[in-house]
């Protein structure tokens, strides 16, 4: 008679580090991103340039979103509940999807202000413009690099830190605009400057808005490749088959794989089991194994295979 053997296997990765210092440093860029806010919306209403305000108002966005990433990380690190077996991991998911609508949203505002701009030009003060361009960028740069690392391994933080950089991207626009309209006194200059903003905030919002719905799809990360976990499991000695393989993220940084793995002799079951889950978890960093070991003789793959 076929038998089934099945077991759960977890790597316990310790971020707490890695959040504590991600936490601190969100907060500090905060702190000087709602500072330069108040800076910004002063100078632009004062200086007339539309290129200040537009960066102000996307760098509004950036506090909303530099908040909602910390709340998630908080959440996310509350233990699961009887309600939230999971726990609270796909609210990070969940903060970056909601920074992806806002900056949609900030992105339609600035074409709509820009469009206006067109049909009456402001009278722009270029050098004063220029000066709180300079400072803005600085500040943004020092949260680009505080938070450039992170971004790459959280989709949460990826989605603050593509607020940054769309700020940074609006700086220098309105640096250019301030010498542009410095030297050849062309006021059309500032739309222009943030009507490009606006398309590289939509650029930016797309690609973290593309991450999201993969994730909720529970598609396969883009960083893993599944054929190649195929192939290695398969070459494990006692392993003829494999069917039901799945492989999708809670998180960023947070991978799952189920399957149904076929062996010629159960008796080893404990042996294999073990030499396919520190294979998936050291060769392709999955944390979450979850393998049902079956014998040949129980079918349970050919049928699998056959109803699909």
């Amino acid at each position: 008679m076929g038998k089934i053997f099945m077991e759960h296997h977890h790597y316990n990765h310790n971020h707490a580090p890695f959040r504590k210092t991600v936490r601190s440093r969100l907060r500090l860029i905060l702190i000087l991103t709602s500072f330069f806010f108040v800076v910004e919306v002063l100078g632009g209403l004062w200086t007339h340039s539309l290129a200040l305000l537009s960066d102000a108002g996307h760098m509004l966005s950036d506090m909303f979103a530099l908040g909602l990433s910390l709340f998630a990380f908080w959440l996310s690190s509350k233990k699961p509940s009887p309600t939230k077996t999971y726990g609270y991991y796909r609210f990070e998911v969940v903060a970056a999807f909601i920074n992806g609508i806002l900056l949609i949203l900030i992105a339609l505002w600035i074409f709509q202000e820009a469009y206006s701009r067109f049909q009456h030009p402001a009278t722009v003060k270029s050098m004063p413009m220029f000066f709180i361009a300079i400072i803005g960028l600085m500040i943004n740069l020092l949260g680009i690099y505080l938070l450039l690392k992170a971004g790459k391994e959280n989709l949460n933080i990826k989605g603050a830190l593509f607020h940054l950089m769309g700020d940074a991207a609006g700086s220098v626009g309105a640096i250019t605009a301030a010498v542009a309209i410095s030297v050849t006194g062309w006021m059309l200059f500032d739309p222009l400057v943030s009507v490009l903003i606006g398309l590289l905030i939509i650029y930016s919002a797309w690609r973290l808005l593309w991450d999201v719905v993969n994730i909720l799809m529970q598609g396969v990360p883009p960083h893993i490749d599944l054929e190649s976990i195929k192939q290695a499991m398969l070459s494990v000695d006692g392993v003829t088959g494999l069917c039901d393989l799945h492989i999708w993220s809670l998180t960023s940084q947070v991978d799952s794989l189920s399957a149904h793995v076929v062996v010629e002799d159960m008796g080893r079951n404990k042996e294999i089991l073990r030499k396919l889950t520190r294979l998936i978890n050291k060769e392709f960093g999955i944390n979450h194994v979850t393998l049902q070991i079956e014998d040949e003789g129980l079918g349970t793959c050919k049928l699998f295979l056959a109803e699909r």
